[in-house]
This record gives C-alpha cells, sequence and structure tokens, in this order.
C-alpha cells in the first residue's frame, strides 16, 4: 500500500468517527426527551460536560426536573448511579466509606475491613451539595480530579467513566454552606436550569397526570463513552482558537494592564482550568455540530457556563446589580480574535515591535488589543531623544 494513502485512510476513519459521535448524542438526547420534556439548552451542556470528562453543576429553584435529568442520564447510559442527598450532619465516611471491624468466621481473626461508599460508582448526583458542611463537600474533591479516594491511609481508584452532578438551590440560602473556589472550580460548566417554556410546560402536565413514566432504553456503553471522551481529545485544534480560548480567560483577571471594566467589578478571575476546559467544550460542541475542530464560535457558546462560576464579582458590583453573566457578555464584546491573514500578520509585528519598544511584555498586553499604553510611551521616548 502507498504511505500516501494512509493519511486520507485516518482523515477517513476520522470523519466516520465524527459522523457516529454525532449520530450517537442525537440517538442519546431523543432517549432523554422521553423522560424530560423541554430544556434543550440544559440536557445539550449537560452532554458536553459527559463527552469531555468533564463534572456539571445545576442551579435551579426546586421541581425543574433536576433530579430526574440525571437520573435518566444515568439509565440512558446503563452506568452504576448513586444518589447522595446532602445534609448538614453528614460526615466524609458518608461518601467515600468507612472501615469496620471484622471477625473471621473461622480462625475468629479480627481485622478491618473498608466498605466502598456511594463514590464508588460511575454516575453521582450530589443532590443540594452546598447543604452539608465543607469537610463533607471536600470528600468529592479528590475522585472529581484524581479519580481515586483516599481513606485510611490507603488509595482506591474510582471506576472510569465516572461523573459527579451536583444541584443547587438558589432561593433558599439559609443552613447552607456556599462551594469554596477550589471545590467549584473542579465543575466543568456552572448550567443555570430555567423554567420550561410555556408549550413545555403545557406537555409536561399533560404527560406526568395523564399516564407513567415512558420506559428508557440504554443506548451507550460504558466503553462507547470512552471512546467518545477519546475522540474529543483527538480533535485537533489551530493555534488561532487556543489563542483566543486563553486570551479569553486571562482578560477576566484584574491587573494593571486589564480593561477598566474588570478591574472596576471582577475580585478575581477565572484560572487555568478555564482555559482548559473552553477548548475541551468547544470540541465536543463542534462534534455534536458534526464540525471536523473547532473555531472561536464554539469558544464564545461555551463561555457563560464554563466562566460563570469562576469570575468572581466585587461589592462594587454586587451593589449596582452588575451579574457575573453581564461581565462575561463584556469580555465576550472587548476580546477580539487575532487575524492571522498575512495583511494583518504585518500589523501583529509592528503592533509586537511597538510594544518592545515601549518596555511591554507581550504576555502582560491588554487582552483587549489596546495599545495606547504603548504609543504613548514610544511617543515620550521620542521627545526625550
Amino acid at each position: 500500500m502507498d504511505t500516501n494513502d494512509k493519511p486520507k485512510e485516518q482523515k477517513a476513519d476520522e470523519s466516520e468517527a465524527i459522523a457516529n459521535f454525532n449520530e450517537k448524542f442525537k440517538t442519546l438526547r431523543q432517549e432523554i426527551h422521553k423522560i424530560v420534556i423541554g430544556q434543550e439548552q440544559v440536557i445539550e451542556k449537560l452532554l458536553i460536560a459527559l463527552f469531555s470528562q468533564g463534572h456539571a453543576l445545576l442551579i435551579g429553584v426546586p421541581g425543574l426536573a433536576k433530579t430526574l435529568l440525571v437520573k435518566t442520564l444515568a439509565g440512558v447510559l446503563g452506568w452504576d448511579f448513586k444518589r447522595i442527598q446532602f445534609t448538614p450532619d453528614m460526615m466524609p465516611s458518608d461518601i467515600t466509606g468507612t472501615e469496620i471491624l471484622q471477625t473471621d468466621p473461622n480462625t475468629g481473626t479480627r481485622y478491618m475491613k473498608f466498605v466502598h461508599g456511594p463514590v464508588f460508582s460511575n454516575l453521582i448526583l450530589a443532590d443540594e451539595i452546598n447543604r452539608a458542611p465543607p469537610k463533607t463537600q471536600a470528600a468529592l474533591l479528590e475522585s472529581m480530579q484524581e479519580y481515586t479516594v483516599t481513606a485510611a491511609g490507603k488509595t482506591y481508584e474510582v471506576q472510569r467513566p465516572f461523573m459527579v452532578v451536583a444541584t443547587q438551590n438558589p432561593i433558599e440560602q439559609e443552613g447552607t454552606y456556599p462551594l469554596p473556589e477550589a471545590q467549584l472550580d473542579r465543575f466543568m460548566f456552572n448550567i443555570e436550569v430555567d423554567y420550561p417554556l410555556h408549550d413545555d410546560e403545557i406537555s409536561i402536565v399533560d404527560e406526568t397526570t395523564t399516564h407513567d413514566a415512558n420506559a428508557i432504553n440504554t443506548i451507550l456503553t460504558k466503553e462507547d463513552v470512552i471512546t467518545c471522551q477519546q475522540l474529543v481529545r483527538r480533535i485537533p485544534v489551530s493555534k488561532h482558537v487556543l489563542t483566543y480560548a486563553v486570551d479569553l480567560a486571562t482578560a477576566s483577571r484584574p491587573s494593571p494592564t486589564s480593561d477598566p471594566y474588570i478591574n472596576e467589578y471582577v475580585e478575581w478571575g477565572a484560572g487555568v482550568r478555564a482555559s482548559q476546559y473552553l477548548i475541551l467544550g468547544a470540541k465536543s460542541l463542534a462534534l455534536l455540530r458534526n464540525l471536523p475542530a473547532p473555531s472561536c464560535k464554539e469558544v464564545r457558546d461555551v463561555a457563560i457556563p464554563v466562566l460563570g462560576h469562576r469570575i468572581i464579582r466585587n461589592y462594587k458590583a454586587a451593589g449596582k446589580s452588575i451579574t457575573t453573566n453581564m461581565i462575561i457578555q463584556a469580555l465576550l464584546k472587548s476580546v477580539k480574535e487575532s487575524d492571522y491573514t498575512h495583511k494583518e500578520g504585518k500589523k501583529d509585528l509592528q503592533l509586537q515591535k511597538m510594544t518592545d519598544l515601549a518596555g511591554i511584555s507581550p504576555d502582560k498586553s491588554s487582552a483587549t488589543g489596546k495599545i495606547s499604553l504603548a504609543l504613548n510611551r514610544i511617543r515620550h521616548s521620542s521627545k526625550i531623544d
């Protein structure tokens, strides 16, 4: 076989894999809709998090089918599913498991045996996670990041695939413990679940008050999901899109060179995980749209669920009723894509020379592309000369 034919075969295999991925997503969504009516955006974001090997935080008032959605997803995937109802009296061992004293019936010897907790499942529903104290919330940290659980000095691996979906009620905050930033950062998406549309609510009431729930079928095996997750990692991303995602996350961080809007209303910006999840989310979204690679549009489309819980606004923003979503929208307007055409490439080179003359390093330049400071310094130095 001619070696020149190998790239063509690989390209054809990838195209077929993308088409299969898209078909599986459609089938998965249709099966979920047998139980959950409407909430298209919520379901799409949850599936993006699934295929990106991420975790999701669902925020919405009671009665919007958050728990039902996660249970339906587990049923459609055929995963081992555990629902943990977080309460103030919960202990970390209630999640990770604990050692109990056992006696060998033959020898009478006593020994300690570790009994696995509900975290050793494929899909975990952490219902009302903010009702448990921080030490109990932290029991999920290791498993969400390292896919391991350490108990009694021993480390145990959780089974793959593994996903945590947590829920929160935004109305009642009395007796709750807000999730620390480190815990929030573990979640790929912050998904806001809103009230259903009027027509969807009519269908919901009609379906749930006239007959029993529909039966659902298992669509994907665990191996299928792992294959899809690996495909997402293999999808190529241009440096142009990578740069845009990093610029978007960087622009959210207050600094002397940041946009005045950010410095005025933001306490802490998004970390490195935001850049990573922007790219992973864009990759999954591109596959769902049957595209071979993501563009900056896909990055923008996942920006709000990725950045919504990672940008911490200050008291001034809260006093002026400026929400995090408003700050993200401002970022999306101010952060521009770098023009990679040859003509604009010369302009970028000139811009680089100007910033070098002004003594500003490229990594400290404003994400919005403003160069007024550099120009002023250049003019000032020319006058001195």
